[in-house]
C-alpha cells in the first residue's frame, strides 16, 4: 500500500467522527481493518475515510446502516439484480405517481427525487471500496 495505514483514532479524527463510530462502523461491515499491528491494533486505510463519508451521506437519505452494508459487501453479480429490482421499482412509482390524486404527486414526487439521488451515490461507489 503506497499510503500509511492509520490507526483507529487517526481515522476518526481524519474523518470527523468519533473512535466509538469507526468502531461500531467495523463491527456492522461498513469498514474492515486492513491489518493489526503485533499489539493486535487495527490498522485502517486511508480509503477508509471516503467509506465512511458515503456511509454517512447514504444515512442522511435514510437508508439504513444494514443495507448500506449489504450493498458495500456485495459482489458484482448481485449489483444486477439490485439494479433491476430498482428499476421495478421505479416504474411501480412513475404507475402510482401518473394515478395518484393531485395531492399525493407532490409526495411521489419527493420520494422519486430521494430514489434519484440515492442512485446518484451508488454509482459514485468506487468498486475499490467494495469489500472482497
Amino acid at each position: 500500500m503506497s499510503e500509511a495505514l492509520l490507526k483507529i483514532g487517526e481515522l476518526a479524527a481524519r474523518a470527523g467522527v468519533s473512535i466509538r463510530t469507526v468502531d461500531y462502523y467495523t463491527t456492522l461491515g461498513l469498514i474492515s481493518p486492513a491489518q493489526r499491528t503485533a499489539s493486535n491494533y487495527r490498522l485502517y486505510s486511508p480509503a477508509d475515510i471516503d467509506r465512511i463519508h458515503l456511509v454517512q451521506r447514504l444515512e442522511v437519505h435514510g437508508v439504513p446502516l444494514d443495507e448500506i452494508s449489504t450493498a458495500l459487501t456485495a459482489r458484482q453479480a448481485d449489483v444486477a439484480a439490485i439494479l433491476d429490482r430498482i428499476d421495478v421499482d421505479l416504474q411501480t412509482l412513475q404507475t402510482a405517481a401518473d394515478g395518484a390524486a393531485p395531492e399525493m404527486q407532490g409526495l411521489l414526487a419527493v420520494i422519486a427525487t430521494r430514489v434519484h439521488s440515492l442512485i446518484t451515490i451508488a454509482l459514485q461507489i468506487p468498486p475499490d471500496t467494495l469489500l472482497p
